[in-house]
Formats: structure tokens, C-alpha cells, sequence
């Protein structure tokens, strides 16, 4: 989950400031699905062929690795402000459905308005099935974008390799009305493991039974490596949430003990989680967060107020490494934010900050040397991102002594000054999906930091349904040409249709999951005289990934 800056300044403001309080397919024999009477409409998937059906038991997988995504954010947050849903036992028309409270005509949705850069009461048509006239799109911090006939799409096209990350926000959760869940962030984390269990079993029975499916959650390297020679695609669970296991900080003291610790790992590890963040945009009891800059900045320092008690505490960077700067107040946006928050927390004046470049004072705690202790004695992975550079350095001294591979920056939000103490390690780093150039930026960048005793392979962190307003929108991306192949030329992939609907990522962007293999197309194209190399490494990211869990459960 990130929330990037962006020129938009308000709608940066606004947003983090919440965030703060088949069709025609043509499948494997092993995963046909089973045809049956239904008058359902549904989305199409317009692929022919299958991509990378040649993995075998026992030899290095081929195929792509998705990093970062979010699935099931509409059971986060209290069930507050993302609408539609990714599956229904009802078809899409069920499913892909907008939020109640932005009736009539999407007057009322004050969120979705801010989110999209739109004066407040701008309406828009609350209408899905079979138009899709407004949403999903680029920009939609509300409307859901990973509906499963997408996300079916991207497998077909090789993606291989998924991990899925269960999120939320207990600040959002508390500002956001109406709230039709609790705002406990572990009561979250549960609603959505047990979503993405009842999706697992949707798709068997809509491809012949237990088993059958091809979206199925994997516990252990060889657990995938087993589900990818099927020709299916493995699924592995992790959590992004500011607050693990109850494990927030008020006034400088943790709000849980080791022995809280101890039960919320075992717990997860039950729910079958296998990768984590230890901190996620607020200070908790694990560690610091790295600061978001400009107007972002500005209202997740007061989201951490609301949620600790304290602003962030900063001093001017003496190292080679520092956190974003922390922007100084603006009166006009912290009277807009006080009003929103009134009756949760009095308003304060913000600390005058040292000269930048600042840096967290705030590192990994001791609670969170435990936390990280007791992930790698059950082989998880460690998720870097969002921690304080302070937090980050001390997270890889304990890796480095330890000799722990399994570490991944999975959507680049750590300095990239870390990026050779990664790779020595034989972890990862994946970027995030954003506007052209960036992802052949970032490959280049890690390509040229790798280490040569392991495995290079790259990936792709989509970090959709997560507050992340910096996909690519139309025009931000080479053109691309339909019909296009996948990356290994065994998969024809065309526009797909849902209803009335079709989508074209040269006019849409990447509006949902379904445009993934659309965006890949445009990557390639960005990649140039590079791009043979660059698909090369693509490919080779679900065995990177995988031979990096070995490597920790190896210990």
C-alpha cells in the first residue's frame, strides 16, 4: 500500500490524510474449467493460448512474479470506503458494484472526488455492469480493481507467481463512516485470509472441483513449485498493516509485550502468511516509518499524531541514507484537517523541524528484533519497505548476521542506497508500478547491484486497491498494438470486454488487474535495444523468488 506524491497536490493531501486516521480461453488440460448452465453475465478474458505451459516437477520455473497487491481491501478498513469486490458467488454484476453512500449520482462521494483530483460534490455514474462509464480507472483510490476475471487474465499471460498482501488501517477505519466492520487491524487480517480461502475454493468449483482450480495459496517454496508445474499460479499470502498484532505505540510505549508477538506470528503463520511488513506508514512498537514527503508528509505526520500521540521525531541525516523531508505546516491544509478531525483529536501545533535531509530517529525496537527474530525461525519474508532508514539498517545488521536471504523491497519505498546490501544477502527488489520509464529505471538499477551467486530474476509490485494513485494512465505508456503475445510468445492476448465494455490500455491505462499484460506489453517497448534482456529477467522472477524462501527455509 503506498501512497505516492504527485502533482496533484490536494488530492495527495486528502487521500494520505485518510489513509492516516472461462469466456473464450482455451486452458491447460489441468485446469479446463468444468462448463456449466448459467445465465450469468461475466467479464471476458480474450486470451488464446496459454503462456509458460511448460513448467515441469523438478526444473527451474519459468514465468512472471507479481510482488505487491491487494485483493481484499474491501474487507480492511472497517468494510468502509473501497467499493465492488473482487469475486461474488452472483457474477460481476454483484461484484463490481459502487459504494452505497456515493448515491445519488456519486454526489456524495467526497473521497472518490479528492482521489481523483475533482471538486467535491462532482457526481459520476454509479452504474458498473455493463458500462464501466467511470470506473475502474488509473486514478479510483474507492473502486475495486483486481475483480477475479482480471486477475485470470494476468495469470494466462504468465503470471506465475503472486504475493497477495492482507491490508489495512485502523486510522482510515476510524475517520472513514459509514464503518460496517471493527476497525482491529487483526480482525482485518483475518477477514480477508478467510476471503482469500473462499476465493480459492470459488475457483475450484468454477473449474471442476477441490483442487482444480488454477489460484491456489501456497505455504512453502516447494509447496509453489508443485502448483506451477500444474500450469496454475501460486498465491502467497503476506500483511502490510501499521499495527500487527495489536503492536501500535502511545507516547513513546509499545501497546504489546513479546508474548503478543509470539501468538500474532503463530496465529498468521496458521492463517497461512508467509511475508510481512513490520511497519507500515505510522511509528508502532517494531519500528520507525519512513516519511512521506511534501503535502503527503504534512498528513501522515498528523495521522501519526492521531494514532501515537506524537509527530514524528526527526533529525538532520549524518549518513549517506535519510528518510523523505518532512514538509514544513500549511496553515490552509491543517485547518481542513482538523475539521475533518474533530471529535477524535484536539488540534495541535506541528514541530519545527531540523535542517534536511531528516532521518526517523526512531529505528527497529527491541519488540521488533523479536518480531523479526521469530519470522525467520519460521522462514518468512521480511517486506523492508516503509521502514525508516534508521529501522532498515538495523533490520538488515540482524539479516546479515543471521545470513538471511529473505528480504525483498517489494514496491521500492526504502532508500535505494540499501539496494547491494540486499542483493549480497540474495533477497530482492521489485518496483512499483508507475508511469513510463520507471520500471526499466529501477531493473537497471538492481541489475547493476546483483549479486552473482544467485539467481537474478525481477518483478512487479501492482500495489492496486492500496491508495497507490501513480498507475499509469492513458498516454503515460508506449503504444501498444492489439492483438500483442505474452512474454513468451505462446499466449494472444486481445482487448478484453467486460459487457458493454472494452478496454484498451492506450485510452485507459491501467484501470484494473486485466490490463496487467497490457502494461507489461508497454514495459517492453520502454525497454529498447534492452528488451530481450529485460524479459529474460522477467521471466526468471518467480525462480529468483522462489530459490530466496529456499535459501531461508534452508537455515
Amino acid at each position: 500500500m503506498s501512497v505516492r506524491l504527485t502533482a496533484r497536490i490536494r488530492i495527495a493531501a486528502a487521500l494520505t490524510f485518510t489513509a492516516a486516521v472461462v469466456g473464450a480461453l482455451n486452458l491447460s488440460p489441468a485446469t479446463q474449467p468444468t462448463a456449466t448452465a448459467s445465465d450469468q453475465p461475466e467479464a471476458e478474458v480474450n486470451v488464446e493460448g496459454f503462456a509458460f505451459d511448460d513448467n515441469e516437477a523438478g526444473k527451474p520455473v519459468r514465468g512472471l512474479f507479481q510482488s505487491h497487491n491487494h485483493h481484499w481491501s474491501y474487507k480492511g478498513f472497517g468494510q468502509g470506503p473501497f467499493c465492488g469486490k473482487t469475486f461474488d458467488v452472483e457474477g460481476i454484476t454483484k461484484a463490481m458494484v459502487d459504494c452505497p453512500e456515493h448515491s445519488p449520482a456519486g454526489i456524495p462521494a467526497w473521497f472518490e472526488q479528492l482521489a481523483s483530483g475533482q471538486a467535491l460534490l462532482t457526481p459520476h455514474s454509479t452504474t458498473g455492469w455493463p458500462t464501466f462509464q467511470d470506473w475502474p480507472r488509473p486514478d479510483s483510490a474507492t473502486h475495486n480493481a483486481t475483480y477475479y476475471k482480471g486477475i485470470e487474465r494476468a495469470w494466462r499471460a504468465g503470471v506465475r507467481l503472486y504475493v497477495d498482501h492482507l491490508v489495512t488501517n485502523r486510522g482510515l477505519c476510524l475517520i472513514y463512516t459509514p464503518r460496517r466492520a471493527s476497525c482491529d487491524e487483526m480482525d482485518a487480517i483475518r477477514a480477508q485470509a478467510e476471503e482469500a480461502r473462499a476465493f480459492e475454493a470459488y475457483v475450484d468449483e468454477k473449474s471442476g472441483g477441490p483442487g482444480k482450480g488454477w489460484y491456489r495459496i501456497v505455504d512453502s517454496p516447494q509447496h509453489a513449485r508443485e502448483v506451477i508445474a500444474q500450469g496454475k499460479m501460486a498465491v502467497v499470502l503476506g500483511i502490510e498493516t501499521s499495527e500487527p498484532f495489536g503492536c501500535s505505540r502511545y507516547l513513546g510505549k509499545p501497546q504489546c509485550t513479546e508474548e503478543d508477538i509470539d501468538r500474532g506470528l503463530d496465529e498468521v503463520y496458521d492463517l497461512g502468511v508467509r511475508s510481512m511488513f513490520l511497519c507500515h506508514k505510522y511509528d508502532n512498537a517494531l519500528c520507525g516509518v519512513r516519511f512521506d514527503s511534501g503535502t503527503n508528509g504534512l498528513v501522515v505526520n498528523l495521522g501519526n499524531f492521531v494514532t501515537t500521540g506524537q509527530f514524528w521525531q526527526a533529525e538532520t541525516c549524518t549518513g549517506p541514507h535519510h528518510d523523505n523531508t518532512i514538509p514544513p505546516a500549511d496553515a490552509g491544509v491543517l485547518a481542513l484537517l482538523w475539521s475533518k478531525l474533530a471529535g477524535v483529536v484536539d488540534p495541535v501545533t506541528l514541530p519545527i523541524y531540523p535542517k534536511a535531509p531528516h532521518c526517523n530517529k526512531l529505528g527497529l525496537t527491541d519488540l521488533g528484533k523479536h518480531a523479526l527474530e521469530g519470522m525467520m525461525e519460521r522462514g518468512m519474508i521480511v517486506e523492508l519497505d516503509h521502514q525508516s532508514v534508521k529501522a532498515a539498517d538495523e533490520t538488515l545488521k540482524v539479516l546479515e548476521e543471521n545470513n538471511y536471504s529473505a528480504v525483498i523491497s517489494a514496491h521500492d519505498w526504502t532508500d535505494q542506497g540499501y539496494y547491494e546490501r540486499v542483493t549480497k544477502l540474495g533477497g530482492m527488489i521489485t518496483p512499483i508500478v508507475e508511469p513510463h520509464g520507471h520500471t526499466v529505471d529501477i531493473w537497471r538499477k538492481v541489475k547493476a547491484a546483483a549479486d552473482e551467486r544467485y539467481q537474478f530474476g525481477f518483478g512487479f509490485g501492482l500495489d492496486q486497491n492500496g491508495l497507490h494513485l501513480s498507475l499509469p494512465k492513458a498516454g503515460e505508456s508506449p503504444q501498444i498494438e492489439y492483438p500483442f503475445t505474452s512474454y513468451d510468445g505462446k499466449a494472444k492476448l486481445d482487448k478484453q470486454v467486460w459487457g458493454d465494455k472494452t478496454w484498451d490500455f492506450n485510452a485507459d491505462g491501467l484501470a484494473h488487474e486485466g490490463l496487467t499484460p497490457d502494461w507489461l506489453e508497454a514495459v517492453r517497448l520502454e525497454a529498447g535495444e534492452d528488451a530481450e534482456e529485460f524479459v529474460a529477467d522477467m521471466v526468471n522472477g518467480a525462480e529468483a523468488y522462489l530459490q530466496m524462501w529456499e535459501r531461508a527455509q534452508g537455515r
